[in-house]
């Protein structure tokens, strides 16, 4: 057993190196695989192979993690994403490329969920049920946010900084210029890789044969949904994290070619894109470390959270009005919404954190918080699909409002949620699924002792 500021320092360092690989290899990504031969449209089709196997493995991994532990779960995504960042940074191949994409896939799904679980296990290993988790949960938010802040930005300087830019296919292009951030990625994956297994301690129990794992994650993933889908405070929850998901995809869908029209070219645009983000991310890890204060101020966590929520949808609806505006006029305007929504989402992070884990065990936890994940991308990919056609017949403008709007009807939703459970999470379960006990043999209230 590990003291609770062991493990929230263990995992503040987790947090930050799971993110800064995917920070590093974003910005270059799409002008690396252009500068090996790639058309847009075959690099679409990659992205769009990581994106399933991201989706198709996220609860099953969860309900891994549940059964078969935190640490060997999180070892075995930093292998896949060492070995998926390896092979995008060394090869032009378009086999070896997908081959890339569901290797970094299966580590995004694995990666989701253990390592916040460990935390909370951990803390409630050390201190009990009552234990106050924001404070780490914050860290985690802001360590995430600075991890892909400075990941982008590295990811983005450092291919202009390398000493001359090589031939297409040659072989120095597979250690110079645009391929530099993504191997540099892959070297914190093996980072990432030994603190997990030198630094996060596990209890060890018997581990479960292969046969036991099989059987074990669908019950565990079905006990999860269950879970999720009958607590009312759960699902509120998770549909904030949908519409957080619709938000966040019409952004990063519509931002990029929106900065290159406000700032006059395709150029100045990618400039702009890169502040405005950067902005973001610091807003959101300025926002991570508001979440605490907030919800002492607001005497509760899911005040805290429709607060934060609020905030972002209300930055969304400032995005549509600069549709209106031109030039950098626009960009600063964008920037400053930009900066207001991460902050409102930042400061959600630890209520959110709180509202969910004191409504799950530990048996579950890994799997519902796969759940959200799931949703958040679920969500980001229906608001792609009918924002993404909305902006496009009538502007960036109705997309950003109608993003915001949903954001809010969901972000009221949480507003008066209790942080302590009514009951215990696993017999609210067996309330709704496990047997009943016959009137008859139930204990009259006046036969109950009182202390």
């Amino acid at each position: 057993m590990i003291t609770a500021d062991a493990a929230r320092r263990r995992y503040v360092l987790i947090t930050f190196l799971t993110w800064l690989p995917a920070g590093l290899y974003t910005a270059p990504l799409v002008l690396l695989l252009l500068d090996r031969g790639l058309s847009l449209g075959t690099i679409a089709a990659i992205g769009a192979v990581y994106s399933v196997a991201v989706v198709v493995l996220e609860l099953p991994t969860g309900g891994l993690s549940d059964v078969l532990g935190r640490r060997p779960v999180l070892a075995a995504s930093a292998v896949a994403g060492l070995a998926g960042l390896a092979l995008l940074g060394l090869t032009g191949a378009v086999w070896l490329l997908v081959a890339s994409a569901v290797l970094r896939g299966v580590a995004r799904a694995l990666s989701s969920g253990p390592a916040e679980a460990w935390y909370v296990d951990a803390v409630h290993a050390a201190q009990g049920r009552d234990a106050d988790l924001g404070p780490g949960l914050a860290r985690g938010g802001m360590a995430a946010s600075a991890a892909l802040g400075i990941g982008v930005l590295a990811g983005g300087v450092i291919p202009f900084l390398w000493p001359g830019t090589p031939s297409p296919g040659s072989a120095a292009d597979l250690f110079g210029g645009l391929a530099v951030p993504v191997l540099l990625a892959a070297v914190f994956e093996l980072i990432l890789l030994l603190v997990v297994v030198f630094a996060m301690p596990e209890a060890r129990g018997p581990r479960p044969g292969f046969g036991a794992v099989l059987r074990g994650v669908p019950a565990t993933v079905a006990t999860g949904l269950r879970l999720a889908g009958r607590d009312h405070v759960l699902v509120r929850v998770l549909l904030v994290a949908a519409a957080t998901g619709t938000g966040l995809a019409v952004i990063e869908l519509l931002t990029p070619a929106w900065m290159a029209v406000l700032s006059g070219g395709a150029g100045r645009g990618v400039l702009a894109y890169a502040l405005v983000a950067a902005i973001g991310f610091a807003a959101d890890a300025a926002g991570s470390a508001l979440g605490v204060p907030l919800t002492r101020w607001l005497g509760s966590p899911g005040r805290a959270a429709c607060a934060g929520t609020v905030l972002a949808a209300l930055a969304l609806g400032g995005l549509a009005g600069t549709a209106t505006l031109s030039r950098w006029l626009g960009v600063v305007a964008a920037g400053a919404a930009y900066l207001l929504m991460f902050l409102g989402l930042g400061a959600a992070v630890a209520p959110i954190g709180r509202l969910l884990h004191d409504r799950v065990e530990a048996a579950e936890r890994a799997t519902v918080l796969s759940v959200q994940s799931l949703l958040l991308q679920l969500g980001a990919a229906a608001g792609s699909v009918a924002l993404g056609a909305l902006a496009a017949a009538y502007g960036p403008g109705p997309a950003f409002a109608g993003s915001g709007l949903l954001l809010g009807v969901a972000a009221l939703t949480v507003w008066g949620l209790p942080r302590r459970r009514d009951v215990p999470a696993r017999a609210l379960l067996l309330r709704h699924v496990g047997p009943r006990i016959p009137a008859r043999d139930r204990p009259r209230e006046d036969r109950i002792p009182r202390s």
